[in-house]
């Protein structure tokens, strides 16, 4: 019995490590972590945020940098969770942005940026730095105009898949901030015993 239930745990870590390798974030040549759902562009705000709509999903951009201690907590506690992954893949597209890279984009108002000048024309100075963007945008509003909601810094689960809800239930529409929602989810979670540590 004890040989069969070995066998048994062991076949499923062996079916669990492809889905888990499957999820991790390696390592690019920029030295910034990369999750395989992130979706590669070029860089056109504008294009961006119309493919994203066409997949009936919202545009976040992600600031990081190499050797980003805050950067890597973000990626290796926040987004290996299935929860919080799973959701930001169905509802958002993510593109990752270099705050000191070379690669170029293009401002909804058409300006033509690196993406370390980008960072500084917006005033994105921590990493990782998120910005959400809605569906449409007015023509000649740059990134930070145009931006529903920023979230600097790394915070835990909680906060940081709040702050994904809120912006996909267009909460910044309505009476109630941020804050009061997080708080609201929170103490839902904790009535259904589901809270874990932030």
């Amino acid at each position: 019995m004890r040989s069969i239930t070995k066998r048994l745990a062991g076949a499923a870590l062996l079916c669990a490590l492809p889905l888990a390798a499957a999820n991790a974030a390696t390592i690019g040549d920029d030295g910034l972590h990369k999750q395989p759902w992130f979706t590669i562009t070029f860089k056109d705000m504008a294009e961006d945020i119309q493919t994203a709509a066409g997949e009936g999903k919202r545009l976040a951009i992600v600031f990081e940098q190499r050797g980003c201690i805050y950067c890597a907590q973000m990626h290796e506690k926040v987004l290996s969770d299935p929860e919080v992954a799973d959701y930001i893949k169905a509802n958002f597209m993510v593109v990752q942005y270099n705050m000191f890279g070379d690669e170029e984009v293009i401002d909804l108002d058409g300006s033509e940026l690196t993406e370390k000048s980008a960072a500084r024309k917006w005033g994105y100075v921590f990493t990782p730095t998120i910005v959400f963007l809605p569906e449409d945008v007015a023509d000649g509003q740059s990134l930070p105009q145009a931006a529903v909601a920023t979230m600097p810094g790394a915070f835990g689960k909680w906060t940081f898949l709040n702050m994904f809800r809120w912006v996909k239930e267009k909460g910044y529409e309505s009476d109630e901030h941020f804050q009061k929602y997080h708080a609201r989810i929170i103490n839902e979670l904790r009535d259904q015993g589901r809270l874990d540590a932030e």
